[in-house]
C-alpha cells in the first residue's frame, strides 16, 4: 500500500516517561539522526500527559513528524481529543498525526472498558466533524462546534483484530498495525484493511500503513530475545496464540499473572516479569518470537527486513525498545548511526 518511489518512514516510540522538557531532548536527538517520526503512547497513570509532551516536542523541533500511538476516546472525550489535537497541530503544521486506539493501558488501570468498534466509528466521526468546523449534535441535547478548527488533520486507527482492521480500512486516514513484522500476520492484517477499504469504495493502496515493532540492534539475538518474554506472553494472553502458533510458538498463558504491575507489556520490574514469564515462554520461544515478530539483529539485517516491509506495502514503521519508563536512548543511537544510513545515503548525510 505504499506509493512507488515513496521512502519508508522510520519512526521511534518515545514514552512520556519524564518531564516534557527532558523528553524533548530525546526527540531532538532522533530528529538530528534522521528519524522521520516520533510516536508517543498515552496512558494517564503510567506517563506524563501525552499532549503536554507533544506541545513541548512541537516547539522544540523543526522537521520530525509527531504522533500519538495511541491516545483513546474512552478516558478522553472525543471533543477533548479534537481540541488537544488541533492545539498541537497549530504548533507543528503538517507534522502531527492523531493516532487513536481502543484504550488498553489507559482504560485498564481505571476500570473502564476498551472502546468498541461501534463507539470508535462514532467517535472518529465526531472528532473529524469538530476538526472540520462542523456542528455536532451531542446526545440530542445541544449542537456545538470547535472554534478555530483544523481541517485535514490525519486520523490514524491502531488495530489488531479483524473488526477494527476493517473499520480502519473503511474510515481512517491511515492504519497503525499492531501485529509486529511477521509476514504471515501482516498479510492477514493488510487483507482485512483492504476488505474495509473496498467495502467503502476506497483505494486501499492510498491508505498509509504503519507497523509497530520491538527492535534491538545486536550481534547476540539469543541474549536480547529473553527480554521479550513478557511481550510474547502478553500476545498469547490476549488472543494472539494462533498467530504465535504460525511461528511454531505453542504456549498458553493464564488470563491473570500475579506479581507483575501494571501489566506484562508495561511491567515496572522488567527483570521480574521476564523471570515470571519464563514459566510459560522458553528461551527458544522468545528467540522465535524475536526473529519472527520483532526487528532483532545486526544493522544490515534490520535494514534488509525494513526494505522487505516496504516492498510488501508498508509505508512506515515505528520502533520500540523494551521498557516503558526510560527513554529509548540506546535504540535511537544504534538505529540512527547504523540502520538508517544503511537504508539511504540521504539519511547517512543527516547523521553527519
Amino acid at each position: 500500500m505504499s506509493a512507488p518511489g515513496t521512502p519508508l518512514r522510520v519512526g521511534v516510540r518515545v514514552p512520556p516517561c519524564d518531564r516534557a522538557d527532558r523528553v524533548v531532548e530525546t526527540v531532538r536527538r532522533a530528529e538530528r539522526l534522521g528519524f522521520d517520526d516520533v510516536w508517543f503512547p498515552d496512558s494517564q497513570l503510567l506517563w506524563r500527559d501525552v499532549f503536554t509532551t507533544l506541545t513541548a516536542a512541537a516547539l522544540g523541533t523543526e522537521r520530525i513528524g509527531l504522533g500519538t500511538a495511541v491516545t483513546n476516546l474512552a478516558t478522553r472525550h472525543p471533543a477533548v481529543v479534537a481540541s488537544a489535537a488541533r492545539s498541537v497541530a497549530e504548533l507543528a503544521p503538517g507534522r502531527f498525526t492523531l493516532g487513536l486506539g481502543v484504550g488498553n493501558s489507559s482504560v485498564g488501570p481505571v476500570g473502564l472498558r476498551q472502546t468498541t468498534s461501534a463507539a470508535m466509528r462514532e467517535g472518529i466521526g465526531l472528532v473529524r466533524a469538530l476538526l472540520g468546523g462542523e456542528e455536532w449534535d451531542f446526545a440530542g441535547k445541544v449542537r456545538s462546534r470547535l472554534r478555530d478548527p483544523q481541517p485535514g488533520l490525519p486520523v490514524h486507527l491502531a488495530a489488531s483484530g479483524p473488526k477494527n482492521l476493517r473499520l480502519a480500512g473503511e474510515i481512517a486516514d491511515g492504519v497503525i498495525l499492531l501485529s509486529g513484522v511477521s509476514p504471515r500476520t501482516l498479510a492477514g492484517a493488510t487483507a482485512r484493511v483492504r476488505e474495509g477499504a473496498e467495502a467503502a469504495g476506497r483505494n486501499a493502496d492510498h491508505i498509509p500503513l504503519t507497523v509497530s515493532a520491538f527492535c534491538a540492534v545486536t550481534d547476540d539475538i539469543e541474549a536480547e530475545a529473553r527480554l521479550v518474554k513478557p511481550i510474547c506472553a502478553s500476545v498469547a494472553q490476549n488472543g494472539g496464540a494462533p498467530f504465535l502458533a504460525l511461528a511454531g510458538i505453542d504456549v498458553q498463558v493464564p488470563a491473570t499473572v500475579d506479581g507483575v504491575y501494571p501489566d506484562l507489556v508495561h511491567a515496572e520490574d522488567w527483570d521480574r516479569a521476564v523471570e515470571i514469564c519464563s514459566a510459560w515462554i522458553s528461551d527458544e520461544d522468545a528467540l522465535r518470537f524475536a526473529q519472527e515478530f520483532c526487528l532483532f539483529g545486526t544493522a544490515e539485517q534490520i535494514a534488509e527486513r525494513l526494505r522487505a516491509l516496504h516492498t510488501s506495502g508498508v509505508t512506515g514503521v515505528f520502533l520500540q525498545h523494551v521498557g516503558s519508563y526510560d527513554p529509548p536512548t540506546d535504540l535511537i543511537e544504534a538505529v540512527g548511526s547504523s540502520v538508517l544510513p544503511a537504508l539511504s545515503p540521504t539519511r547517512a548525510k543527516a547523521n553527519d
